[in-house]
C-alpha cells in the first residue's frame, strides 16, 4: 500500500474515533438536520437511517464551504463517486462504486428534483447537464448507491443522483462573476420572487474553462503522427421554475463545447451536447392517509460532432406521464404505488458527404411499481417492492427489491438489501446503420443484481458509514468490433464487489471534517479483472474552516490510485495516480468590515488542482492502448458576489 492509501485510510481512522465532545456541540448538531431527511430512496420523505438505500447526502453548508464550478465537479467529491471520460459520446461521466462498465453513463440516473433526465439515442448521455447545469440554485444532492428501477425504471442500475434545487422563500438576487487564468472564467446568477402562494426562481450560468494546449498522438495506417491540440471547455445553463399552490412547473437547459477523441486519428474533433427539460407536477394531500403526485416530464438531447469525423449529428426526446400515490393505511406500513407511460422518439444523421439517415426509432415503454415500508418491531423495517415494465420492441420483465433496517442500538443502523435494475436497449443500440457501427434488434435488457450490507452511526455531529457491496451485471450492451464492421450485442456476466467507508465531522459549527474511502473490484466471465477503468483504490479528504466574521475557507483533495496495467498508453501519456486538491473561499465584506455600504458583497477565490497534476484517463469504449486528456493542471480564480 503506497503512501497516498495509507493518508486516506488513516484519516478514515481517526475520524471514526473521534468523540463529539465540544461545548458547541448543539450548534454544531443543526447543520445535520439538513441532512437527517431524504427523499430518493423511497419518494418520501424519511430519517436517512431508514432509508432503503446506501446514501449520501451533499448539504447546502457543503456546497456553499467547498464551491465548484460543475455538477461534476461537486458530484466527485462524493464517496463512492469518481469522475471518467470517454472517446467520444459522453466525455463527462461519474462512475458509482467504480462500476464504469459502459463508455457512457448509462448506468447512473439523473434526476432534478426527483425527475428522470433521460438521453434515449444512446442510452444515457448527461454530460452537458454535468457541465453546465446552474449549481447556484442547489439546495442540495441525494445519492442512491445502488439499484434503483423499481422507483425510476430503466438506466438506474448502479446508482442515482438527485438535485435538489431551492424553492424561493422571498424575493432577492444574486450575481457570481469570476476570472480566472489562462483564459478561464465562471459566471453565475440567480433571482427569486415569493408573493403568497406564488414562487419563482431563475438562475443561469456560463463557464469557460482553459482551453487545454497539448500535445496528441496517434497511430495510423501510415505511422505515428504528433500535434499541438487546443481542447475546448466551456458552455451555458438556465434553469427555471414555477410554483403555486399544489402545482409546479421547472424547465433546464444545459449545452456544452468539448473534444472527442477516436483513436487513430490525428486530429481530435469538436463535439457538441445539449439537453432541454421540463416537468409539470401536481401533488395533492386527498386526506391524511393518502398522497398523490401527478407529473409530465420531457427531455430533449442534441449531440453533434460539427464539422470532424464520424460525421454525426443527434435529435431525440422522451415525454413521459408519471402518477404515484403514498399510502400509509397505518403508522407501521406506508406505500407508493405508481405508474408510468413514455414514448421516445430520435434520430441519427451522416453529415459527410454524401449525407444521409443512419437510425431512426420511435417507441413506447410502460411501467407499474410499488414499494413497501413495514415496521415489523419498533426497531426492525422491513422493505419490498417490484416494478414491472414493457418496453416496444423488449420482452416483458420485472425487476424486484427487498431488505431489512435495523436498530440495534440508539444511533446505530443496519441494512441489509437486495435490489434488482434494468437498462433497456437504446435506439441507436437497436437500428443503427453507420458505415462503422451496426445496431442490433435482438439485443437483451441488461440487468443487474446488487446485495448491500451497510453500518451505520449517527449522533449529534458525527457520522460514520461502512458498506460492503456485491453486484452482478449480465446482458452488458457494447460494441463488438471482432469483424471487420462494429455491432452491439449482448455479453457475459460481470461481477463487482467493494467496501465504502464515510465519515462527517464537526468539530463546532465552524470546522468541518469529511473523509471517505473506497476499494473494488471486477471480473468477467472469462475470468478479466479490472473491468471498469476507474482505479480499484481511491479515497477523499475535506477539510473547511466557517468563521463568524464571514471567512470561509476550505481545501478538498480527491486520491483515485493506479489502474491495471492493461489500461497503459503506447503513444500517449500512461493512466497514472493522482490527487485533485481544490481550494475554496470566500470573504463576506459586511462581517469584516462592518461597513454597510459592503453589505451583500463578498470576495471570492478558488483553486483548481491546487498541486498542478496533469491527468490523463483511458480513452474508454474504443480500444486498449490509448489515453486522453482530461485535466491540464492549476487554475486560479478570483471574483465578487453582489447580492440584492
Amino acid at each position: 500500500m503506497n503512501n497516498a492509501k495509507r493518508r486516506v485510510l488513516s484519516l478514515c481512522l481517526v475520524l471514526s474515533q473521534v468523540s463529539p465532545a465540544t461545548a458547541e456541540m448543539d450548534n454544531a448538531f443543526q447543520f445535520f438536520q439538513e441532512e437527517a431527511k431524504v427523499i430518493t430512496a423511497s419518494k418520501s420523505l424519511q430519517n436517512l437511517s431508514d432509508a432503503p438505500g446506501v446514501m449520501s447526502v451533499v448539504t447546502k453548508d457543503e456546497l456553499e464551504r467547498f464551491g465548484g464550478a460543475t455538477l461534476a465537479d461537486i458530484l466527485r467529491r462524493v464517496p463512492g463517486l469518481a469522475g471518467a471520460s470517454s472517446f467520444m459520446t459522453d466525455r463527462s461521466m461519474i462512475a458509482v462504486r467504480g462500476a464504469q462498465f459502459k463508455a457512457s453513463g448509462a448506468h447512473v440516473l439523473l434526476l432534478i428534483n426527483g425527475r428522470p433526465v433521460r438521453e434515449i439515442m444512446e442510452g444515457g448521455i448527461v454530460s452537458d447537464m454535468l457541465e453546465s447545469f446552474p449549481v447556484n440554485i442547489i439546495q442540495r444532492i441525494e445519492v442512491v448507491k445502488g439499484p434503483g428501477s423499481v422507483l425510476y425504471g430503466s438506466g438506474a442500475v448502479s446508482g442515482v443522483i438527485n438535485v435538489i434545487t431551492e424553492r424561493p422563500e422571498g424575493t432577492g438576487a444574486a450575481v457570481d462573476a469570476l476570472k480566472g487564468d489562462k483564459g478561464a472564467a465562471d459566471a453565475m446568477a440567480k433571482a427569486q420572487v415569493r408573493s403568497g402562494d406564488f414562487g419563482m426562481l431563475a438562475a443561469g450560468k456560463f463557464h469557460q474553462k482553459p482551453e487545454w494546449n497539448t500535445r496528441w498522438n496517434a497511430a495510423g495506417l501510415s505511422g505515428l503522427t504528433s500535434r499541438r491540440i487546443n481542447m475546448p471547455d466551456r458552455g451555458p445553463g438556465a434553469f427555471t421554475a414555477i410554483d403555486y399552490k399544489n402545482w409546479r412547473v421547472m424547465s433546464a437547459y444545459s449545452e456544452w463545447h468539448n473534444a472527442f477523441f477516436i483513436p487513430g486519428i490525428s486530429t481530435p474533433g469538436p463535439a457538441n451536447w445539449k439537453k432541454r427539460f421540463a416537468d409539470a407536477g401536481y401533488s395533492r394531500q386527498v386526506n391524511d392517509l393518502w398522497r398523490m403526485d401527478l407529473n409530465v416530464t420531457y427531455t430533449g438531447s442534441d449531440f453533434n460532432t460539427e464539422t470532424a469525423w464520424p460525421h454525426v449529428e443527434r435529435h431525440s426526446y422522451e415525454l413521459g406521464g408519471e402518477w404515484t400515490h403514498f399510502i400509509t393505511p397505518t403508522d407501521k406500513l406506508a406505500m407508493a404505488v405508481g405508474g408510468s407511460v413514455n414514448h421516445a422518439n430520435g434520430r441519427e444523421e451522416y453529415t459527410g458527404a454524401p449525407g444521409f439517415q443512419i437510425s431512426h426509432g420511435d417507441r413506447n415503454s410502460y411501467g407499474l411499481y410499488t414499494q413497501m415500508d413495514y415496521w415489523l418491531l419498533s426497531k426492525l423495517k422491513l422493505i419490498g417492492g417490484f416494478q414491472f415494465n414493457k418496453v416496444q420492441g423488449v420482452d416483458a420483465d420485472a425487476v424486484p427489491r427487498g431488505g431489512a433496517i435495523f436498530h440495534p442500538a440508539p444511533h446505530v443502523h443496519i441494512k441489509a438489501l437486495y435490489g434488482q435494475a434494468f437498462r433497456a436497449p437504446s435506439i441507436n443500440e437497436l437500428g443503427l446503420n453507420h458505415p462503422g457501427l451496426k445496431g442490433n434488434p435482438n439485443l437483451k435488457s441488461e440487468k443487474i443484481d446488487t446485495f448491500d450490507l451497510a453500518i451505520g452511526y449517527d449522533r449529534n455531529n458525527l457520522q460514520l458509514g461502512l458498506d460492503y457491496f456485491y453486484s452482478k451485471l449480465k446482458n452488458l450492451i457494447f460494441q463488438d468490433r471482432s469483424g471487420a464492421v462494429g455491432v452491439y450485442n449482448n455479453t457475459g456476466e460481470i461481477e463487482a464487489r467493494g467496501v465504502g467507508i464515510e465519515s462527517k465531522y464537526r468539530l463546532n459549527r465552524r470546522l468541518l471534517l469529511l473523509a471517505s474511502a473506497l476499494y473494488q473490484t471486477s471480473q468477467d466471465q472469462t475470468g478479466g479483472t479490472a473491468v471498469t477503468p476507474v482505479a480499484s483504490a481511491g479515497g477523499k479528504a475535506g477539510v473547511s474552516y466557517k468563521a463568524d466574521r464571514g471567512v470561509t475557507v476550505s481545501l478538498y483533495d480527491i486520491y483515485q490510485g493506479k489502474l491495471d496495467g492493461k489500461y497503459d498508453a503506447s503513444v500517449n501519456p500512461s493512466p497514472g495516480a493522482y490527487n485533485i486538491l481544490n481550494l475554496n473561499s470566500r470573504f463576506d465584506m459586511d462581517k469584516l468590515t462592518g461597513w454597510r455600504l459592503a453589505r451583500g458583497l463578498s470576495l471570492l477565490f478558488r483553486v483548481d488542482n491546487l498541486s498542478n497534476q496533469e491527468i490523463w484517463l483511458p480513452n474508454w469504449g474504443f480500444a486498449p492502448g490509448d489515453s486522453l486528456p482530461v485535466n491540464q493542471g492549476r487554475t486560479l480564480y478570483g471574483g465578487v458576489e453582489v447580492s440584492f
